[in-house]
């Protein structure tokens, strides 16, 4: 029994079934720590228990995926031997509960998982949610968590070259934090977690474990927050970011030297997830003496030393020939190299504790034999239309667009990427605040176009729809660099799955991302899954992230969002009518948006890339949130130089102003190439010349409508808008 009187697999959060399913497949009953091993890794976030079945219809083969699904990271090739490799990956609930060192390690995590390939990062992103910024907690979860992830990648040396933030009270106490990692590494180096060779080491690199992150994945990954928060801060691990260079630059050594075999990073479970996982991958089995594992602090339990989820920690399986080698060079680069156990032939994962058997699991009861659930599909009600005639028309067109622009969820994110280093490493081409960030793949003249994008509102309120907008949302933006979306990573950040609505709308943005993803040839070959992110104040909205990489062959050609000079003209690029249907002008999730067409977006990219190809665009800008008169808005802010448009007006002025939806680019270009741009068109993209480029002002004209902001005020609203939102409380 455990401390509260209930049966301990209770406590450790495994089902009645669930136990009994354990002693079925070992014919006995298991050790505390063989327990504990277990409650990890059948827990939601190591398992996917009510996931991994719909995660089977995503796309996840094509040409250049060279690596997959089911490795530390995805792995594409992008030419010249190289391979780009990237994922992301939550860090949600450590940051409701610690917000600085949950969104720091969060960074250090993902980064692991990249080194865990061998390739060498180049470029970090991040995706955020937090409540609106008239709540002082949001306020500080909001400041503390940019600050960490500052901090962790600042130390590093990997620029933060884009992301994402929005603000809303439906995740006033469900933060979400997700980082993405993209690193590079040649084909002949990629590395795989398999365990392999009977006989060869098994090696712990890096940091020595303590008590911190104990029961982390378990605790406050798989489970609703509740009012007990603060009684979950031990289980937040805390990061080193230092030590983490030092285990990068060490991983990279190792690897150049060929004297590694696998290698994993130790996160979620620690040592009990990296050591089961490599061996069932592997077909092996392994073998531990707990008392090698280098201790940071006296008194830890086996279990305890099992499932730490202390930071900056690897995983190697080694040739005992090269163990020298191996510890010789950590020593240099001042970490610890521990032989800690054995490859074996067993299939099974042993444990010793001071001489004595502790645990003997046969690895596949860990990760392959895990109970998983279908997810009850509720569905929600269909939505209906807003009715244009309940939205009031604004008396001064001219004041709801400054109005907009100053909507935090409109307005600059200038607060928070000024706080990263985006140029560390010398590769950084298109910083953030645009559309995408642009990083020059070493040693060559390409370069990879990176961002993350989603639409929660979409999702909400038609899930399959919502699921195809962030697909597009995100590759429309790597696109609008001159990059071609060439694959995907996914992070589903959802609520419980086995409340309300929430399973189905799981399984139909699945689907429709899978629909999107087949549609733009652009396959998910890494992921992450984050559910049960609601408390006892609600659910989050469901919050399907997803993060692209595009190539550019010619780093050259990428181009900017900003205007550049005076009598451009403006070209309005794509399909689709504005509606404010779920729009940032309407201001709430409601209404019915207008389905994405993937067919079309994909005919957009290719005339996009095609354009940069042949330097026909001066700028692009995806039009999303506020619609076409923010999207205007901010090429004209990023240029410092005024523009006039001239627009349909439609159903109503402020709609064609300020509606959304439909895949929707803005462009400049010198005006002899207009109609060269316009004939490289394919079926259903249109190509408009709307306005051009100049003066002081940002003017639209919507049918007999005007309105007009001046450069130096917009710029003013739109750049001040985060900053007094946190000065001011």
């Amino acid at each position: 029994m455990g401390e509260s009187g209930k049966p301990l697999y209770e406590e450790l959060g495994l089902l009645a079934t669930e136990y009994d399913r354990v002693v079925q497949l070992m014919g006995r009953e298991p050790t505390d720590p063989e327990l504990v091993m277990f409650s990890l890794m059948w827990s939601e976030h190591c398992s996917y228990k009510h996931s991994k079945p719909l995660l089977k219809g995503f796309p996840t083969t094509g040409p250049r995926v060279v690596m997959g699904p089911g490795e530390n990271a995805g792995a594409v090739d992008v030419g010249d031997g190289l391979a780009i490799v990237f994922k992301v990956e939550s860090h949600n609930h450590p940051s409701a509960v610690e917000p600085f060192q949950g969104a720091a390690t969060g960074v250090g995590g993902i980064v692991r998982d990249i080194i865990a390939v061998g390739a060498t990062p180049i470029a970090l992103l991040d995706s955020l949610r937090f409540g609106t910024l008239d709540s002082a907690r949001s306020r500080f979860l909001f400041r503390r968590a940019v600050e960490g992830i500052g901090h962790y990648g600042n130390c590093i040396g990997i620029p933060n070259v884009g992301g994402e933030v929005q603000f809303d009270d439906r995740y006033e106490d469900s933060c979400l934090v997700n980082a993405m990692c993209v690193g590079v590494v040649p084909h002949h180096k990629i590395l795989s977690c398999a365990a392999k060779g009977i006989g060869n080491r098994l090696v712990l690199i890096g940091n020595r474990t303590g008590r911190d992150g104990i029961g982390g994945a378990s605790v406050l990954a798989s489970a609703e927050l509740g009012d007990d928060d603060a009684d979950k801060r031990p289980s937040v691990q805390v990061g080193d970011p230092f030590t983490e260079r030092k285990l990068m630059d060490l991983c990279q050594a190792l690897n150049d030297a060929d004297l590694l075999v696998a290698l994993q990073d130790l996160g979620a479970a620690g040592l009990t997830s990296a050591a089961s996982e490599m061996a069932s991958r592997g077909g092996v089995g392994l073998a531990i003496d707990l008392d090698r594992v280098p201790l940071r602090e006296q008194g830890l339990a086996p279990g305890e030393v099992l499932v730490s989820e202390s930071q900056e920690r690897m995983l190697a399986i080694v040739e005992p020939a090269k163990m020298d080698a191996v510890v010789e060079m950590a020593r240099r680069h001042e970490l610890d190299a521990t032989d800690i156990g054995e490859v074996t032939g067993t299939g099974e994962l042993e444990a010793l504790w001071r001489g004595e058997e502790v645990v003997r699991i046969p690895s596949l009861y860990l990760t392959d034999d895990v109970p998983f659930y279908d997810v009850p599909r509720d569905p929600a009600p269909a939505p209906a239309a807003i009715d244009l005639s309940t939205v009031p028309e604004p008396d001064d067109l001219s004041a709801a667009w400054l109005a907009l622009l100053g909507d935090p969820n409109v307005a600059s994110k200038r607060w928070i990427f000024q706080q990263y280093d985006q140029l560390v490493g010398a590769g950084t081409m298109r910083r953030p605040g645009g559309d995408a960030g642009v990083v020059r793949i070493p040693g060559t003249n390409r370069a990879v176009a990176v961002t993350l994008d989603c639409a929660e509102w979409h999702t909400e309120i038609d899930p399959y729809a919502g699921g195809m907008a962030s697909v597009l949302e995100a590759a429309r933006n790597v696109a609008c660099t001159g990059a071609v979306p060439i694959a995907a990573t996914d992070c589903l950040n959802y609520a419980n799955p086995e409340k309300g609505s929430t399973g189905w709308r799981l399984a139909e943005s699945i689907r429709g991302m899978a629909d999107a993803l087949t549609a733009i040839d652009a396959p998910i070959v890494s992921g992450n899954v984050s559910l049960y992110n609601e408390s006892p104040r609600g659910p989050i909205y469901p919050t399907p992230v997803v993060g692209v990489v595009g190539l550019l062959d010619d780093a050259a050609t990428s181009i900017g969002s900003a205007f550049h000079h005076h009598d451009d003209a403006i070209l309005l690029i794509g399909y689709g009518e504005p509606r404010v249907d779920a729009s940032r002008y309407l201001g709430r999730c409601d209404g019915a948006p207008t389905a994405p067409e993937p067919a079309r977006d994909a005919a957009l990219f290719r005339l996009l890339a095609e354009c940069a190809r042949q330097r026909l665009l001066k700028s692009a800008h995806d039009v999303s949130e506020g619609g076409l008169a923010v999207a205007l808005a901010e090429s004209c802010i990023n240029g410092d130089v005024g523009g006039q448009v001239a627009i349909p007006a439609g159903r109503r002025a402020d709609e064609a102003m300020f509606g959304e939806g439909g895949g929707r680019v803005i462009a400049s270009c010198d005006p002899r190439h207009v109609a060269d741009v316009a004939a490289l068109a394919g079926e259903g993209v249109h190509v408009v010349q709307v306005g051009a480029v100049g003066g002081d002002d940002v003017v639209i004209d919507a049918g007999s409508s005007t309105a007009r902001v001046s450069l130096r005020e917009a710029a003013q609203v739109w750049e001040g808008s985060i900053p007094q939102a946190l000065e001011a409380q």
